[in-house]
């Protein structure tokens, strides 16, 4: 393999050059304490890191970042950290989503804009890790991403608790009466015990996984609890990583290739992973210049099965418990016929080549493929008169009697509606009927927020139901579960067919057939349809507004239309 010489650096043009520029630029790196040996001639590694003291899932990313720029300084690189926006899941409101292609952009323009030859993407809450692989990708320099890991699993009492899902469900369990607010209390000072991502199999462990499945990551790297001593040497290892990258020329596009896209699919189909991971890839592969239909995913699930019994697809165990039983080499082991082994990854070796000794050491965690939790089917995508472009349920995670229901529809304009009438005892509803969310999509949101797990109603809880059928255009957290169904395009903001529902319409849903269908006739629908009218943007300046004229469809991604593809951009000129 030919290596990069010094002066081929893309940095040197900005260090190596004799001209009044290139003077100001070293002068300048002097006036921060380094010598000119500490940078001349050396490969130069951006470190774009989405640490900030409101995001609880990247708290150790102050201490990981000295420990990638030493693995940096080893390998003979000069590592300059690029603080980037932190997506903060929990905490940045209305949701990370609007705010994903921001930091995508902010990580292309950050490594466009300096003289970085390499970067190191630090990221893992939910949104981060999708962007930074986008931005990434589109500026196409030699980068390795470096997964936050998650949390230390949660406990109450004697009971194990789950991130997220563990939320919702005594959330129920306080409205219904059957815990007390102390009890509640206690539950809130147990549930997230450490740094790190949900602890359960939610969009950040999904996307973290999926990334080292696409090749982006080390081996093993995904599944590190992010309090283990093995994620800092993790962390130190990416920094001598990224030096070899660059003198290698080893970049994003080398590695993500339909093949590897299709290796990230069936990793998702066997963790029972987010279903947000859907519109991420598809944003994904859009930067890599590759399709990805949503027809693949149903293709993958069907053939694919579930064998991560982790929360909430899973009954029982949590991420933690995955690392100890093998981590994500010792799941994709057991899906080699299924993989693509060839797939270059960036650490110079094929995936095949990666997982070769990986096992299970516990087969509950990490089922075999003889005995997995699901034969197939964890993901599921839906169409029909109500969700011509696609829906999509997690089938895994649902109430296996609703997958196959129809019930009269119980329409909700916005969250403010349903939050005002969803425990109201007036409230016309019954266990068989289909809650509707509208105006929650990219554009009704605005940014698709996770509303999608839609309350039960209070008077329905006391029943003893836990489970409806529920549809919207919104998203719902990863660690979410029962019977959703999301993603619904086009959204109703947009005049998809969701905003012609009417309360008392009957819906369909049929997993098996892949169907969500609305049953009026055509003349009715056309006649909805014609009384129609679209609602007020949100926002008239600002991100909101460029959010608003160029955001994409769930089923497009929600990358915005001018960030698509590979058409080339010039690198900057320096005067």
């Amino acid at each position: 393999m030919r290596r990069k010489t010094p002066g081929e650096l893309r940095s040197y043009r900005w260090y190596g050059a004799q001209d009044l520029r290139a003077f100001g630029h070293r002068s300048r790196t002097a006036q921060m304490g380094y010598d000119r040996s500490d940078y001349a001639g050396k490969p130069v590694i951006a470190i774009i890191n989405t640490w900030s003291d409101i995001n609880s899932c990247h708290t150790h990313f102050k201490q990981r970042v000295e420990e990638v720029k030493r693995g940096v300084w080893q390998a003979g690189g000069f590592p300059v950290e690029m603080p980037a926006m932190s997506l903060a899941e929990v905490m940045q409101k209305p949701t990370t989503m609007m705010y994903r292609n921001f930091l995508a952009m902010e990580t292309e323009e950050l490594l466009r804009s300096y003289p970085a030859d390499g970067a190191v993407l630090m990221g893992g809450c939910d949104k981060t890790t999708p962007a930074l692989v986008m931005g990434a990708t589109s500026m196409n320099l030699p980068a390795i991403y470096l997964p936050a890991g998650p949390m230390l699993s949660g406990h109450w009492r004697e009971t194990t608790l789950g991130s997220g899902s563990d939320t919702w469900k005594y959330w129920a369990e306080l409205r219904a009466g059957n815990i007390t607010e102390r009890d509640w209390q206690e539950i809130e000072d147990g549930i997230a015990r450490s740094p790190g991502t949900c602890m359960t199999m939610g969009t950040a462990a999904t996307m973290m996984s999926i990334t080292e499945a696409l090749g982006l990551a080390l081996p093993g790297a995904s599944s590190i609890p992010a309090p283990d001593s093995n994620h800092a040497k993790m962390a130190t290892l990416c920094g001598k990583r990224a030096v070899e990258m660059v003198w290698e020329d080893l970049k994003p596009r080398d590695i993500l290739t339909k093949e590897s896209f299709d290796n990230a699919i069936v990793t998702l189909m066997a963790m029972g992973g987010s279903t947000n991971a859907l519109i991420h890839l598809v944003a994904m592969a859009g930067r890599a210049g590759i399709k990805l239909p949503l027809e693949r995913y149903n293709e993958f699930s069907a053939r694919t099965p579930l064998l991560a019994n982790v929360r909430p697809s899973g009954d029982k165990f949590l991420m933690e418990d995955f690392y100890y039983a093998g981590g994500l080499r010792a799941l994709l082991s057991e899906l080699r016929d299924l993989l693509n082994l060839n797939c270059r990854t960036v650490n110079g070796k094929t995936l095949g080549e990666n997982l070769a000794g990986a096992r299970i050491y516990n087969d509950e965690v990490i089922r075999t493929r003889s005995n997995p939790l699901k034969d197939s089917g964890g993901l599921v995508v839906l169409r029909g008169n109500l969700a011509p472009n696609g829906a999509v349920i997690k089938a895994a995670a649902a109430t296996p009697r609703l997958l196959k229901h129809v019930g009269k529809a119980v329409v909700f304009e916005d969250y403010n509606d349903m939050a005002a009438r969803i425990d109201r005892d007036d409230l016309e509803v019954d266990p068989d009927s289909v809650l509707i969310l509208r105006n929650a999509g990219p554009l009704g949101g605005p940014g698709m927020p996770e509303w999608g797990m839609l309350p039960v109603p209070k008077k329905l809880l006391k029943q003893g139901v836990r489970d409806m059928v529920r549809i919207s255009d919104a998203r719902m957290s990863g660690t979410s579960y029962g019977t959703c169904i999301l993603h619904v395009a086009p959204e109703s903001a947009a005049g998809g067919p969701l905003a012609l529902v009417r309360n008392g319409d009957f819906i369909e849903l049929d997993v098996e057939k892949k169907l969500l269908s609305l049953k009026i006739d055509e003349g009715e629908m056309l006649k909805r349809r014609s009384a129609w009218k679209r609602p007020a943007r949100k926002y008239e300046r600002g991100y909101g507004a460029i959010f608003a004229q160029h955001i994409k469809q769930a089923d497009e991604g929600c990358d915005f239309d001018f960030l698509e593809g590979t058409a080339s951009v010039p690198e900057p000129e320096i005067h």
